[in-house]
Formats: structure tokens, sequence, C-alpha cells
């Protein structure tokens, strides 16, 4: 008796996922392999270290500083000088 198709896998809802994943089952190419030279762990974190650059800036600034920055931040937005 031959075994049943594979109906049961989920696709992928992003489109060009989707796509990759057709063109993958079509051509029988399988899924290309992390790259060996990056590190596991920040690859699954994204970055090492996570994102800090912002809050560590804005923590060094005074409050008039910040004031200054979110008017100027504000005016370039509205267009108002």
């Amino acid at each position: 008796m031959e075994a049943m198709p594979d109906r049961s896998r989920k696709r992928p809802r992003d489109l060009n996922s989707l796509a990759a994943s057709i063109v993958n089952d079509a051509t029988d190419q399988a899924e290309p392999e992390p790259d060996p030279g990056k590190d596991p762990a920040a690859v699954a974190l994204g970055r090492r270290g996570g994102l800090k650059g912002g809050r560590a800036r804005a923590a060094k600034l005074t409050p008039e500083q910040r004031s200054d920055i979110a008017k100027k931040a504000a005016a370039a937005r509205w267009n108002t000088d």
C-alpha cells in the first residue's frame, strides 16, 4: 500500500515564504543551511546584546536636551518652524 501524501504540512502565510516553499517543493531543493560562521545564539536573538543604543543615549540626556530633540522632531514632522 502506498503512503499517503503529506497534506498536513502547513504552508507559510507570508507570500514570499510561500513562493519559496512552492519552488523548493517543485524542484526538490532542501532549505539552505545557516552560515556555519555565525553564532547560532546570536542569530536566534537577532543581535547579540539586543537593541540598547537608543535607551542608553536617552539615559545620558538631560530633560532639556530631550525636550529640544522632541521639539526639533515635531517641527520636522509637521513642517513648522
